[in-house]
């Protein structure tokens, strides 16, 4: 029982990195840029796009659909670094952060799955 307190423990004070995430699609080279406050959410994603219940972007689910997990790729773009400062708001960081790499990948149209 000691065991499994002491793993519940080291779960709860690991780390929760937050930061930019990318869906590519191999085969047609299409990308979605992403935020989380928490990269483990990512899981939640594949689940979702693998049961047909992602709704936040229709192509993206359509075409995972058409071309099958294995054609989708995620990657982690950046990590939000943390800030001690008090007046830190995690969430404004998280929409800059995602801004700077909207403006440099422009994943619209042809390019990935947002809309400008």
């Amino acid at each position: 029982m000691d065991r499994k307190k002491e793993l519940k423990q080291q779960y709860k004070e690991t780390a929760v990195d937050a930061g930019i995430y990318q869906i590519k699609n191999n085969k047609n080279n299409k990308i979605l840029i992403g935020s989380t406050k928490n990269f483990k959410t990512l899981n939640g994603i594949k689940f979702m796009l693998e049961n047909g219940g992602y709704t936040t972007n229709k192509e993206l689910q359509k075409e995972w659909k058409q071309f099958g997990k294995d054609a989708f790729t995620f990657e982690i773009l950046e990590k939000l670094k943390k800030s001690d400062d008090p007046y830190f708001n995690e969430k404004e960081a998280l929409v800059q952060l995602e801004e700077k790499w909207l403006d440099e990948l422009h994943p619209y149209g042809e390019r990935g799955y947002h809309v400008k």
